[in-house]
């Protein structure tokens, strides 16, 4: 047959994954001439040979592509035939670089095997990783990414990494982070009291102090985590003293599926999460035991977040825990190790991510420190994943997911924007796709704020964009905002602010690229409405960079402002003193000294603000009840509703009630759930009123937005808002609207919290550019 030459021009993550040395193998296999390399925008692919072959090599270039490629987009244009007598991978071409960073990966297969493979000569080697696995976004300092550009830099390759890092065929061909035991970075224990280091046998120090009670800094992929024994409530409890972190949930690390067993319910699908490349803690169901065998870990609610190892020093825990066993079996096998691992940080901060800092900062929380010296360049905190429940959730977007780059329907000019206040991250844009920074978290101390503007200058350096327009929340304070004003005051570029809302509307719609007009369901905590009010239980009318407010929850009083987010009983008595039961007020909350005040402000309405929103109905539900008065971190009082709903089948009394009777759909699209409200406050079975509650919301929320679709004939219905995050609302008001004959979507790429304003703010400025331009 007559030789044909095709050129393929790929686009995606296919740099710096074993994309080039799949092609070469694959096309020297084919007998296929030409040459694969990389550019400014992927991987240019010039191949030759007879018809039905090259249709083979095509077929097989997507049905066989190494596991962390991802293809966008594919060109193929036929050329003139070249001058090649082999097939090679030729020297990258150095051109304007349209690249994504691609996520750190967990251990692969291959790596964990030789990890345990006395005859390896990695073997027990705390930084293995080979084309497919290991270090990624956590050690680039800039593009493209090769070893110089990263922390590995340090480390100069031996004569044998070396010669794998060159050969094509070699699973470790161009491994940026390759190396071993005698050219590689190198682990070192600490103890936090006599200072005395240890680098014969850090992991078995380690070990030694974990189960004697200890808590220990381990650095990661991208921070610290502290460590104790999760089955150790003693060590759970002193660390929770020692990081002045009450109430809120810790993460455990277990060897595998089977040692979960005990504690959470692991479905195939969460199983799968688990042991995926982005290996992410996922939030599974408890056990009846578990709040016996890893008591303090997360108290009142009824999950538990949970992860496997993902790089070699994780496995090495287990390993020793295990008595070092031979071979890989020990792996399968349930272990009794189960780990704590949370954050090392400062309450609010930032994640540690410097080896002096970390011993400087935390010389009074933990008992030993396991370092090591290859520098964290980008910090990156594990991605949280809700699998509970028919519809799962992204609850945190960091190692393994971030920044990986999200398909956007409309390709304009670059858009930088800068999220909101809580949950913060960062959105850059170029053509089509819009890179999410990780989770930066709250804005409301220096050090997040610090990391925030290095998250801003170092995505752009990264992706080497300068954005043409900036985008900010509407609200005029939040710190966010100032900086986006600042940057674009600097840069001489536009600057458009969009309301909070209308964000995560459309940060649902970027990401499964919806057109037309859609209804947004909008429940959060709060967000600046255009009228100055605090909203957050919105239905909103979205079409293309405008919105419409079709309705929202009847306000609540917040009497004391801000404080009545800390403290739920205050949106109770609020409450109350709108049902005319103000006088109940001083002998339900007769604990808090600040009750007779807050009478007082309710009669004079004095420092009494309200809102519309969903969060603060939950936190109002909740206290009403006696479930929570007092919240020790966002969103706890939900939470702890939501796991009492669940905590037994429904009651019959809940399931014979007239939810009808428990809320009114007022004018102008305004939904009251007083009534609902007034019932709660008289209920002492505390169990019944959460299930009567979602009950009551979900059916309420069905028919406020039936309506809404009724009068605008719009089927495309979005769920968005951190509210979200309770499966109880989100699957059960999905099945009933689903069933009604509309499009239900939510976040599903994205976290529907705050964390994915960004990405709906890009999305509202693209059509405020496609606008731009029509006029």
């Amino acid at each position: 047959m007559t030789p044909q030459c095709l050129q393929l021009l790929i686009q995606g993550q296919v740099q710096g994954v074993g994309f080039r040395p799949f092609v070469y193998l694959l096309a020297s296999q084919l007998k296929l001439n030409g040459y694969v390399v990389n550019d400014g925008n992927g991987v240019k692919i010039e191949i030759q040979g007879d018809e039905n072959t090259l249709d083979c090599f095509q077929r097989r270039l997507l049905s066989e592509m190494p596991p962390l490629a991802v293809i966008d987009h594919i060109e193929c244009h036929q050329k003139a035939l070249i001058n090649a007598t082999d097939f090679t991978i030729s020297v990258s071409e150095s051109s304007n670089i349209k690249l994504g960073i691609t996520p750190d990966v967990a251990l692969c297969p291959d790596c964990r095997a030789e990890l345990f493979s006395p005859e390896n000569r990695r073997y027990l080697h705390p930084f293995i990783n080979c084309t497919n696995c290991g270090p990624r976004y956590s050690v680039v300092n800039r593009m493209p990414y090769d070893r110089e550009n990263t922390s590995m830099s340090a480390f100069e390759l031996c004569r044998e990494c070396r010669e794998e890092y060159q050969n094509p065929v070699d699973r470790r061909f161009h491994a940026q982070p390759v190396c071993c035991l005698q050219c590689g970075p190198k682990l070192r224990w600490i103890n936090s009291q006599s200072k005395k280091e240890n680098f014969t046998d850090p992991i078995l120090e380690t070990l030694r102090c974990i189960q004697t009670g200890g808590i220990v800094a381990i650095k990661g992929l991208g921070g610290f985590h502290l460590v104790c024994d999760a089955r150790n409530w003693q060590a759970v409890e002193k660390l929770r003293s020692r990081k002045r972190r009450k109430a809120k949930p810790l993460a455990i690390m277990a060897c595998n599926r089977a040692s979960l067993g005990e504690i959470g319910f692991c479905s195939d699908y969460s199983a799968e999460l688990l042991s995926s490349q982005s290996a992410p803690i996922v939030l599974l169901p408890k056990t009846v035991r578990a709040d016996d065998l890893i008591a303090g870990v997360a108290p009142d609610l009824n999950c538990i977040g949970a992860m496997l190892p993902y790089t070699p020093i994780h496995y090495m825990l287990f390993h020793a825990a295990a008595g070092y066993p031979t071979g890989n079996a020990w792996l399968q096998q349930s272990q009794d190790l189960l780990l704590v691992m949370t954050s090392a940080n400062a309450r609010g901060e930032p994640l540690l991510i410097d080896n002096d800092e970390t011993i400087e900062l935390l010389s009074e929380v933990v008992d030993g420190y396991l370092l090591h010296d290859r520098d964290i360049l980008q910090r990156c905190d594990d991605s949280v994943i809700q699998s509970v429940g028919v519809h799962p959730a992204i609850v945190r977007r960091g190692r393994g997911l971030a920044p990986q780059a999200i398909k956007l329907r409309d390709s304009t000019a670059s858009i930088l924007a800068v999220g909101g206040f809580l949950k913060s991250t960062v959105c850059l844009s170029r053509d089509n796709k819009a890179f999410l920074s990780p989770y930066i978290g709250d804005l409301n101390n220096a050090s997040s704020r610090r990391y925030f503007d290095e998250t801003v200058a170092k995505i752009q350096q990264l992706l080497q964009i300068t954005p043409a327009l900036i985008v900010r929340d509407s609200h005029p304070d939040f710190y966010s905002s100032q900086f986006a004003q600042s940057m674009a005051s600097q840069l001489g570029c536009e600057i458009i602010e969009v309301q909070h809302h209308h964000a995560h509307v459309a940060a649902v719609v970027a990401e499964h690229q919806l057109t037309g007009p859609v209804i947004g369901l909008a429940l959060d905590g709060l967000g600046l409405g255009t009228n100055g009010e605090l909203w957050g239980g919105e239905l909103l009318k979205l079409a293309g960079a405008e919105f419409d407010r079709l309705g929202h929850f009847t306000p609540l009083p917040l009497p004391g402002g801000d404080k009545a987010t800390k403290q739920p009983w205050r949106i109770a008595a609020g409450v109350l003193h709108k049902l005319n039961r103000g006088d109940e007020i001083e002998s339900r909350f007769s604990g808090f000294g600040a009750a007779s005040t807050v009478v007082q402000m309710l009669d004079k309405q004095l420092n009494v603000h309200e809102t519309s929103s969903a969060g603060r109905l939950f936190d109002a539900a909740a206290a009403l009840l006696g479930v929570k008065l007092t919240v020790d971190y966002e969103a706890q009082a939900a939470m702890v509703l939501e796991a009492l709903a669940g905590s037994v089948k429904e009651k019959e009394r809940v399931t014979e009630w007239d939810t009808a009777s428990c809320y009114q759909l007022g004018p102008n699209g305004e939904l009251d759930l007083y009534p609902m409200l007034s019932i709660l406050a008289d209920e002492p079975d505390a169990i019944l009123g959460a299930q009567l509650f979602h009950k009551v919301l979900v059916v309420a929320l069905a028919e406020w937005v039936m309506l809404a679709v009724k009068n605008s004939n719009i089927t495309q219905i979005v769920f968005t808002g951190g509210c979200f995050m309770n499966t109880n609302l989100r699957d059960n008001l999905h099945k009933c609207l689903s069933e009604q004959g509309v499009d239900v979507y939510q976040a599903e790429k994205v976290p529907c919290n705050d964390s994915g304003l960004s990405l709906g703010q890009v999305w509202v400025a693209q059509q405020f550019l496609k606008n731009k331009g029509k006029r």
